[in-house]
């Protein structure tokens, strides 16, 4: 097993957002042959972690459907179910309600936004790895622009439980200097999310 694949590894997908601009509904979706929440899943599942909690809100069918995912791949005993009471404050109320739901031996958290499907089923493990040799964060970063997802060491949970409004970790990952590390990638899957139905054909 590699270095990154350490069992105290979890993954949090964010999946609490009322998709205004896309008009309500946006994760349960049709996409690809599933739901648009599938994609975040699959890869969230395929990395090496020990759960994935989906963090729910503004969407009550959201939680369903992660489950029925989760059933059909034969990965139900992964996959745990937060909901964030705040989740009208946006991305932070929805990190600082996956963090404190970590358990206390996590050594690291990933962590997947749900309307992000072109994620690198691969980067999940080399994020974790980059972690695992003592950085706080792991970001990817194509042409110098970084993207999603995050893997945040146990030494930064505690400020994600601090998070606030709609800004997610932006300000705690700009101030982290070198302790910060950027994998670079191939493709645009890392910054590709779904705002807008038209965003599915694109």
């Amino acid at each position: 097993m590699a270095r990154g694949a350490a069992i105290n590894n979890e993954a949090l997908v964010l999946a609490a957002g009322s998709g205004r601009r896309f008009g309500g509904s946006k994760l349960t979706s049709p996409w690809n042959g599933g739901l648009l929440i599938d994609a975040a899943l699959a890869a969230a599942l395929a990395a090496p972690v020990r759960t994935v909690t989906v963090i729910t809100g503004a969407d009550p069918m959201v939680g369903p459907a992660a489950e029925a995912f989760a059933a059909r791949t034969g990965q139900s005993a992964r996959l745990r179910l937060v909901h964030a009471a705040d989740h009208l404050e946006g991305m932070g109320a929805s990190l600082r309600a996956g963090a404190a739901a970590l358990p206390d031996d996590a050594n690291a958290a990933i962590v997947f936004l749900g309307d992000m499907p072109g994620v690198p089923h691969s980067l999940a493990g080399k994020l974790l790895a980059a972690v695992a040799e003592g950085v706080d964060a792991a970001a990817p970063v194509l042409e110098g622009r970084r993207g999603h997802p995050v893997a945040f060491a146990k030494s930064l949970f505690a400020q994600l439980e601090t998070l606030a409004g709609d800004e997610g970790a932006r300000r705690i990952l700009g101030g982290l200097g070198d302790r910060l590390v950027l994998i670079p990638v191939e493709g645009e899957g890392i910054f590709r999310d779904i705002d807008t139905p038209e965003d599915l054909a694109g």
